[in-house]
Parts: structure tokens; C-alpha cells; sequence
């Protein structure tokens, strides 16, 4: 084995056809080890130390291994200044893992609270492998490139969307890379364009209250690595390649789940396995008394602003864009990435302007979370004009209306033509506006219409945790019922839900499970839930099989409605037809909305003028029925108001299949209490 000095061109461990270079930044280090283990549970590693006259140059540290194999395990230790005053922490006893590693092994032996307790951690740590990206056959792989405005999004946690039993894959493929691949006729099938992946970046699985686990991922041990306990092999690189590659190959998009605002270090009582042995006042947002700031709710806040930082954020976003192929990131608590060095918010944030302005990930999709849990809310206004963003007022507003809140009529029809109070205000496109009543995050859809409250008692913190506001209702029994009444209501407003969303100006986001009727029984924190209480289940009910037939035919019916002239072969999208419309709103009486506080209900109509189409939908949310008098069909349209939908309607004559003739119907529609439905004008030359 022959050892050279190496460079600090490309950071991380790079082979080459002699051996490996390994490169780190480290500004304040006085000493740097490399440690060689044999294994992943290996604790005698061969211990390589890097010399400041040879093996540094400037802030970086490296070393060139002749002869090194990829699959070599490898990690640091690193000296420096204890001076938790000033802001630096290192601890030489630490084995820190390589902030540019491509694969991460959690041996049998890791333990996340060594890493935190005085002394070595060498006999239970994680270690990084050299991993060589760059032979893979791609065999011609083309990003499908759907715009936002005919996207349908399904938020997806890749374990767990086949890890149940029920999902009838392969036991060696459940709740993998490959075995999401086995479920891609299933998500053809619904009809989603594109599924965003909580996160895969390596997390740590420890990070969550004793006896349970990490289950949703939002722990990053590394920015680079995909997460191996997703992989059924040593190779998550390539696994996780092969699954894109198949989903790009069925039209349909990926988008990951990103977290660079905090990472599974935790607190200033936390482990140190990397970042904070390296240098931890620029990796970390720290207060006047250089402590953690936790603008993130998870202990720590990543420095977005630092250089070295913002470079990193982008190395890896240019990473998993050309090298695993990416269609877009969502990006969690993205208004963290407006916080300056200090803290405090920059309304035209440098970071979030270098990542909208990138011309390396200039093709691909960039939506934000744009609120952090230091109460920073930026929705309308996030620094960057290709940022599209999760409109959490969306949820929250069609909820309050569909549950029969009073003066709730207003706010709802604002999110359903893409929230112009927030978005115009701001000067903003409507489109910029991302969906949504369910996410990950809360309760499920069939929960949300079966408990008034949470029930996380299963988390370990007495219900303490999760969200309170969930503006939920359990329609007269509080979780599991046979009252066929109880879950009939249930079902409508589920179905109206979805109306509301896939019937809206945005692009709509859909969560896993919920066209199935997927239930947490009432857990809306399932953070830490890796078992059933999270998992897809694949045996629905009969009401979860009626469910998914109607959002199927509900997404069909948002993507194809709308036909262009025949010379062009692409349809319109919803979104662009009432964005380009004259909407008319109505009430009982066509043409005289009720926008008082005590309104429940809300009409409105559409005409494209390109497809001579008109649409009328309707929202009956109080609890009587409702005559409505639909207007005259426009001019220049002709015909009969024509019904494609009615929630209060048994399956299957609650949605039409898509392609079959529509029934012409009277001037008067009786509304059943709760329920939405949808009609169009000019159908003929449509089927």
C-alpha cells in the first residue's frame, strides 16, 4: 500500500485507477486520521495519520491510497480546540464519518448513544465505504419532464410502501429500492405522475424514543449516501438507480425529500459522528452563547449560509440530479435556508436564490416547505421564482369548510383557484401552489374523518407530540366503527376532500395509502411507527377498493378533461383552464354566491374558450340537502349540463368512467347534505 499526498479537487473518497484519494475540509483541525476497518463491525482499524506539511493544503486535509479497493471502509478522527464557549467541539475520541461519503454501513454493533457519552466510540461506530459511481448503464434514461401544472404528486415512504406482507412482494425485496419497482403497474394504474420520496438520504434509525425507531428518515447522517437499510444488497447506489431508471421508463417522475436544515447530531447533547467533530461553528447555526439554535424542532440548524456549507448543499443537489438521475427535491423547512450565519431571516436569501438560479439543476422540479418551527413562515414569498411550495392553508382551509365550519366559504374558494390572497399578494403565480389535505405529516384522509383528536400514546410521549389543530372530525364515533351511516358520511367526505384538491389551481399532492382508505388509527405522528401502524396495507376493505376507483377516475378526468384542437395532441391541464377562464361563482341561485359567515356552500363555473368545454362544480357542505339551479349553458357551447361526479351517490355511479357517455340532465340538481359534485357543457365532441 503506497501513500502519497493527494489533492482536495474533489472532495470525499475518489478512486481512480491506482487506488483512492481522500479529501475533507477541516479549517481548524490540528490533527487528521484516516482509519482503514476491515468490516463493518470491524473496531482495529489500521490508523493513517495525515501530515499539515504533506497532506494539507489550505482547509483541506487528504491523501492518495495506492492500490485501495472500492468497498474499502473508511472513516476519521480529528484534533482540534474544546472550547464549547467559542463554538468548537472536537473530540478526538469521535470516529466521524466523511461529510462527502456516497455509502454509509451501519454495522450490528452501531450505537447512536456511544457517540454521545465521553470516550471512544471505535467499537460501535459508523463507517463510510468507497464506492466507485461511475460505471452504470443509464441504457438511454430520459427525465420524463412533466410540467407542474399536470403533475399529480404521491408522497411515498419507500419502506413502507411495500414492507407489509399484504403488498405481496418478494420477502428479500419488501420495503426496498427494488421492491418499489414491483409496485409501478399499481401507480400507473391510479394515474400519478410523480412520486416524492420521503427521505433516502442516510438516516439514522436510532434517532428516536427507546424501543422504537427512526421511520420516516428525517435524520441525515450524510447528504450523499442513500440510505442502505432500503437496499436488499451492499449496493444502494445501484439499487437505487435501477428503481429510478424503471420509474422514469412508466412516465413517472422522482422527487426526494430532502432535509438540509438540520442533521441526526441532534442537540449540543447529542452525538458527534461527523459535522460537529469537524468544525461545528460553520456547519451549525449557533446562539450568543454558541449553542445550538433549534430552528429546526430536531436539536440543531443546519448553516445553509456558510460557504463551505451552501457549496456542500449544492455539490449534493448536483449529485443526485446528473449521477442518480433526480427529477426534483422537495425541500423540508426550506425558510431555514433564508436564515443568515446568525439566525436571523434575509428577505432575498443568497442560499435559496443560488439553488432557484443553478444552471445544473435548472431541469428539474424545486418545491419548499417554507415555514421552520422557529415560527419563520414564508408561503408567497420564498426568494426565488422556480420555487413552488406546500400550501399548508390549503389543508387546513378545505378541511375547516368541509367539516361545516362557519366563515369558511371565502378562504376555501380562494385555495381552490390557487390561493390568490397569498400568491398575488406576494406577486407571485398561482402555480406556485403545491395541493394537499393529507401529508405525512398528520393524520391520514380516512383519519381525518374518524377521530376528533390525536391518539399517539403509542410514541412514548403521552401524546404529547403531533399536531393538535388538525381541523378533524369524527362524524358522531370516535375511531372504528360498524355504523354503516357513521362510515357512509365518512366515505363521502373523504371523496369531497379529494374533489376539493384534484378540482383546484396547483398541482395536487396525494398521500400513500389514502386512495385505499389507509388508516394510523389516529396516530398523526407516526415518525417513529416502523411497523403496521404506518405500512401500506395491500388488502383494502371493500370501501377502500371503492376509494381508489374513484380517485383513479377523478385523476383522469384533472389530466384528459380538456382537449386542445386536433392539431395539437396535448390536452390542457385544469390548471391552466381556470386559470384562463372567466369563473363565475354561484350559489343555490346561479349567478348569487353566498359569502356570508354562515354559508356552506359554493359553486362555480368555467368555460374554456379553446375547447369550448364548460365545467360547473359544486360544494353542498351543511347538513341538508340543497337544490341548486345550475346557470345557462355558456354560448357558443350548447347542450346539457352533463354529471361526471356526485359524492353522495353509491360506487360506481358516484364518478363516471372516464370515456363513457355522460347522462344530460335538467336545470335543477338536489344536492344530498355533505356532498360535491361535478357536471360540463359541450361533452359531445369530448367522448
Amino acid at each position: 500500500m503506497r501513500i502519497s499526498t493527494g489533492h482536495c479537487r474533489q472532495l470525499g473518497a475518489t478512486p481512480d485507477s491506482h487506488g483512492v484519494n481522500f479529501a475533507i475540509w477541516a479549517r481548524l483541525a490540528s490533527r487528521v486520521e484516516l482509519l482503514l476497518f476491515a468490516s463493518a463491525e470491524d473496531s482495529t482499524p489500521e490508523v493513517i495519520p495525515l501530515s499539515p506539511r504533506f497532506n494539507r493544503t489550505a482547509y483541506y486535509w487528504h491523501i492518495h491510497i495506492e492500490g485501495l479497493p472500492v468497498g474499502q471502509r473508511y472513516a476519521y478522527r480529528i484534533q482540534g480546540p474544546w472550547r464549547p464557549y467559542c463554538g468548537t467541539r472536537f473530540d478526538a475520541d469521535k470516529v466521524l464519518l466523511d461529510p462527502y461519503g456516497r455509502s454509509i454501513e451501519l454495522g450490528a454493533n452501531y450505537d447512536r448513544c456511544a457517540a454521545a457519552r465521553p470516550g471512544s466510540n471505535l467499537a460501535c461506530c459508523a463507517k463510510n465505504r468507497v464506492v466507485d459511481t461511475r460505471h452504470y448503464n443509464w441504457e438511454g434514461d430520459k427525465l420524463p419532464a412533466h410540467s407542474l401544472s399536470r403533475s399529480v404528486i404521491y408522497e411515498l415512504h419507500l419502506g413502507g410502501f411495500t414492507k407489509s406482507p399484504s403488498s405481496g412482494v418478494d420477502p428479500a425485496l419488501r420495503g426496498t429500492y427494488l421492491g418499489l419497482i414491483e409496485k409501478i403497474p399499481y401507480l400507473q394504474s391510479l394515474g400519478v405522475t410523480a412520486v416524492e420520496l420521503l427521505p433516502v438520504f442516510q438516516f439514522d434509525p436510532q434517532d428516536a424514543p427507546k424501543g422504537l425507531s427512526n421511520y420516516w428518515g428525517y435524520s441525515p447522517m450524510s447528504f450523499f449516501a442513500p440510505h442502505a437499510q432500503y437496499a436488499c444488497g451492499d449496493d444502494p447506489l445501484t439499487e437505487f438507480r435501477d428503481m429510478v431508471k424503471a420509474l422514469h421508463r412508466a412516465n413517472i417522475e422522482v422527487i426526494l425529500d430532502v432535509v438540509y436544515n438540520h442533521t441526526a447530531e441532534g442537540g449540543d447533547d447529542g452525538p458527534t459522528f461527523s459535522y460537529r467533530g469537524i468544525d461545528n461553528e460553520a456547519y451549525y447555526i449557533l446562539d450568543n452563547n454558541q449553542k445550538d439554535t433549534n430552528y429546526s424542532g430536531c436539536g440543531n440548524t443546519f448553516n445553509g449560509a456558510h460557504p463551505v456549507v451552501l457549496r456542500m448543499i449544492m455539490d449534493s443537489l448536483h449529485f443526485w440530479r446528473q449521477e442518480m438521475h433526480v427529477d426534483g427535491f422537495r425541500f423540508d423547512l426550506a425558510a431555514i435556508l433564508s436564515r443568515d450565519e446568525s439566525g436571523q431571516p434575509q428577505a432575498n436569501a443568497p442560499t435559496l436564490r443560488t439553488i432557484d438560479t443553478d444552471p445544473n439543476i435548472a431541469d428539474i422540479k424545486l418545491i419548499a416547505e417554507a415555514w421552520d418551527a422557529g415560527g419563520l413562515y414564508q408561503v408567497g414569498s420564498l426568494a426565488g421564482a422556480r420555487w413552488r411550495e406546500w400550501n399548508g392553508q390549503f389543508r387546513d382551509d378545505v378541511r375547516r369548510f368541509l367539516r361545516g365550519d362557519d366563515n369558511s366559504v371565502t378562504t376555501f374558494v380562494e385555495r381552490l383557484c390557487g390561493s390568490p390572497d397569498i400568491y398575488h399578494y406576494h406577486h407571485a403565480d398561482p402555480e406556485k401552489s403545491i395541493n394537499f389535505v393529507t401529508c405525512h405529516d398528520g393524520f391520514t384522509l380516512w383519519d381525518w374523518a374518524s377521530y376528533n383528536g390525536k391518539h399517539n400514546e403509542a410514541n412514548g410521549e403521552e401524546n404529547r407530540d403531533g399536531c393538535d389543530h388538525n381541523f378533524s372530525w369524527n362524524h358522531g364515533h370516535e375511531g372504528i366503527t360498524e355504523d354503516p351511516q357513521i362510515n357512509a358520511l365518512r366515505m363521502r367526505q373523504a371523496k369531497n376532500m379529494m374533489v376539493a384538491t384534484l378540482l383546484s389551481v396547483g398541482s395536487p399532492m396525494l398521500l400513500m395509502g389514502d386512495e385505499l382508505l389507509r388508516t394510523q388509527r389516529g396516530n398523526n405522528n407516526g415518525y417513529c411507527q416502523d411497523n403496521a401502524t404506518c405500512w401500506m396495507n395491500w388488502l383494502p376493505s371493500t370501501r377502500g377498493q371503492e376509494m381508489f376507483r374513484f380517485m383513479k377516475e377523478l385523476i383522469q378526468y384533472r389530466k384528459h378533461l380538456f382537449q386542445r384542437p386536433e392539431q395539437e395532441s396535448m390536452p390542457l391541464s385544469l390548471t391552466e383552464i381556470l386559470r384562463h377562464s372567466e369563473i363565475c361563482w354561484h350559489g343555490v341561485n346561479a349567478g348569487q354566491p353566498d359569502f356570508s359567515p354562515h354559508s356552506h356552500a359554493i359553486a362555480m363555473s368555467a368555460l374554456s374558450s379553446e375547447t369550448k368545454l364548460a365545467l360547473y362544480v359544486l360544494f353542498n357542505a351543511y347538513w341538508e340537502p340543497l337544490t341548486f339551479n345550475l346557470p345557462s349553458p355558456p354560448k357558443g357551447v350548447g347542450g346539457y349540463w352533463r354529471r361526471i361526479l356526485d359524492t353522495a351517490l353509491p360506487s360506481p355511479q358516484d364518478i363516471c368512467t372516464f370515456g363513457m357517455p355522460l347522462e344530460g340532465l335538467t336545470r335543477e340538481y338536489l344536492a344530498q347534505p355533505r356532498s360535491s359534485c361535478l357536471f360540463i357543457c359541450g361533452a359531445d365532441d369530448f367522448y
